[in-house]
């Protein structure tokens, strides 16, 4: 059985793909970019709490329109 398994991340893939974030960026630029990402995710997820917010609003207009 030849099969070619596609997607599948192994550690040595891992171990890789860390050794050549710490080589470009370094270790102290690292905790900056972690950082800068955790930020952009919580701004996201307050993005489609606020954009919940105004289809639900939305949705109870279109309701009194019928």
């Amino acid at each position: 059985m030849n099969t070619i398994l596609l997607g599948f991340i192994g550690p040595w893939q891992i171990a890789l793909i860390v050794a050549i974030v710490l080589l470009m960026f370094g270790g102290k630029k690292i905790p900056q970019l972690m950082r800068g990402m955790g930020s952009g995710i919580k701004e996201f997820k307050d993005g489609m709490k606020e954009g919940e917010g105004d289809a639900k609003t939305d949705d109870k207009e279109t309701e009194k329109l019928k």
